[in-house]
């Protein structure tokens, strides 16, 4: 039987939440290649993140109401024609890893997009970082590629490998996505 502190919820992140997950994502930045970012963002320029246009799901899990990981998308490059892509980022602390909350945050994430009308998402993954490549291809991302030696940090060079999700079939005529309104 699950506990009340085993759920995990999966919300809209809000203005509220961008301290929990400046707490999350800080530590990645500073000790790991996992993030290319050399300093950790402040809390204001998560925020910014969050509402920045188009704007695109940003989403909390929270256990016991505590943050306990994010999901978001972003954009994925700024040429128009690529404006139904999207890159996407997931982050957990250690103790979360191996419990679930990346795929249903990443479930959460999917029904989003969709609705919104995005047809492609893309993951770009420092590499080596098996526990994101085991996630991201359990929930049918492909690999699509690699830059060699892209990113410097830490006193090393660190390869990218890409990762590419259908959200759905390509539509001969495309409708603009929409922003999203949590």
């Amino acid at each position: 039987m699950q506990r009340p502190d085993d759920r995990v919820d999966v919300r809209p992140a809000t203005r509220a939440d961008a301290q929990a997950i400046q707490s999350i994502y800080t530590p990645v930045v500073a000790s790991s290649a996992v993030s290319f970012e050399e300093t950790p963002p402040e809390v204001d320029e998560i925020v910014r993140r969050m509402l920045s246009q188009p704007r695109l799901p940003w989403l909390v899990a929270t256990r016991a109401e505590a943050v306990v990981g994010y999901v978001y998308a972003s954009t994925h490059r700024t040429r128009r024609a690529y404006r139904w892509s999207v890159d996407c980022s997931l982050y957990l602390p250690e103790q979360e890893r191996r419990r679930g909350t990346g795929r249903r945050l990443y479930q959460q994430l999917f029904v989003e997009l969709r609705g919104l009308g995005y047809v492609t998402m893309f993951a770009g993954i420092a590499l080596p970082n098996d526990a994101s490549v085991g996630i991201h291809e359990a929930l049918g991302f492909v690999p699509v590629g690699a830059f060699r030696q892209v990113g410097f940090k830490h006193g090393s060079w660190h390869d990218v490998g890409w990762w590419q999700l259908g959200l759905m079939p390509p539509p001969s005529t495309p409708v603009e996505p929409r922003p999203w309104e949590p």
